[in-house]
């Protein structure tokens, strides 16, 4: 096999890489849909494009009547079911273009979603680890017990189902002060105002830093990740990984990103079922042997997993495993 190209709009993606199956190549920054397109016809290259379906969908649309030569790879792709009448309209253009995609590496083993809504073809994905963001540039203590039940992030979370549980429950509660533009950006459910939360949740100050994620996740006894039915992608799993690399008990609501990904290393509800998220609740705050397990068995998965450039491993490899299937079959 010739040296590969992998183009890229991650920037800090490796510029020179050596696959685990010792392929070499090399690696270069786009950042525009036009940039992309400059590669599209070289033999030997592999186009990613991370977490960016805007971009994605522009590449896609300048491939329909050219020539494309280089393969053409999703990474973590975020996609949201269509609710306005504007999205369902343009759902059928968008099942076509993500169909222009030879691959699309995903960190949820779970695809019915992506199946049922946007068409793709289960057998042009794949499930790829992800990494807790905090690994390699922080010193994390472990060993905190915490004092309170901690709801955190943003993407399709359901705050309302957390407040309903913890009416339910005698033990302090807590939430970073919300940002309500981000929280409708990322499809969360956030319905009462701040004068109608439960008496037992507190905010917390979050600047959104670095150290003000680590001072909330520290101070936590639990921590809760309950997410919208409506998600199909993973949702909360990168907070939850920090959370776990932290020593938390982590609890999250079943589906993709959740339960597919995690076994031993969460406990788990029905999602939009306080009553099912009061219980687990109840029961990793009262048992702490229990909570510990749990714990611990975050924490080995955490640190198995390493950081960025463990990431950047293994989706290189997952691309290089792909290129080859694909050069084989032409």
């Amino acid at each position: 096999m010739a040296s590969l190209l992998i183009v890229t709009n991650t920037e800090r993606f490796p510029k020179q890489w050596r696959a685990t199956t010792g392929e070499q190549g090399t690696g270069v920054y786009a950042r525009s849909a036009a940039e992309f397109i400059g590669y599209i016809q070289r033999p030997d290259t592999i186009l990613i494009v991370n977490c960016d379906p805007v971009l994605a969908f522009q590449i896609a649309a300048r491939t329909v009547f050219r020539s494309r030569t280089a393969d053409l790879l999703s990474v973590d792709l975020v996609l949201r079911k269509p609710i306005d009448l504007k999205n369902r309209l343009l759902l059928p253009v968008k099942r076509r273009l993500l169909d222009r995609f030879d691959h699309h590496i995903h960190y949820f083993r779970d695809f019915r979603g992506l199946q049922r809504v946007f068409a793709m073809d289960p057998r042009k994905c794949s499930f790829v680890p992800f990494k807790p963001n905090l690994r390699y540039r922080f010193q994390l203590d472990t060993g905190l017990p915490g004092e309170y039940v901690l709801c955190f992030g943003r993407s399709m979370r359901d705050y309302d189902t957390f407040f309903d549980a913890m009416e339910q429950l005698p033990y302090p509660g807590a939430i970073p002060a919300p940002n309500y533009h981000e929280l409708a950006v990322n499809g969360a459910r956030f319905t009462r105002s701040l004068s109608a939360l439960p008496k037992n949740v507190r905010l917390l100050e979050d600047d959104g830093s670095d150290e003000a994620l680590i001072r909330i996740i520290q101070g936590a006894r639990l921590f809760v990740v309950p997410v919208l039915k409506a998600s199909f992608v993973a949702s909360g799993i990168s907070t939850s990984l920090d959370a776990m690399l932290m020593g938390k008990c982590v609890i999250g609501s079943d589906g993709p990103g959740m339960t597919d990904v995690f076994s031993e290393e969460i406990l788990s509800f029905e999602p939009e079922n306080p009553a099912a998220l009061a219980a687990v609740i109840r029961r990793a705050w009262e048992d702490e042997a229990l909570r510990r397990k749990t714990a611990e068995a975050g924490l080995r998965y955490a640190l198995s997993l390493g950081g960025e450039p463990d990431l950047y491993q293994r989706i290189l490899d997952e691309a290089v495993r792909v290129h080859t299937a694909l050069s084989s079959q032409r």
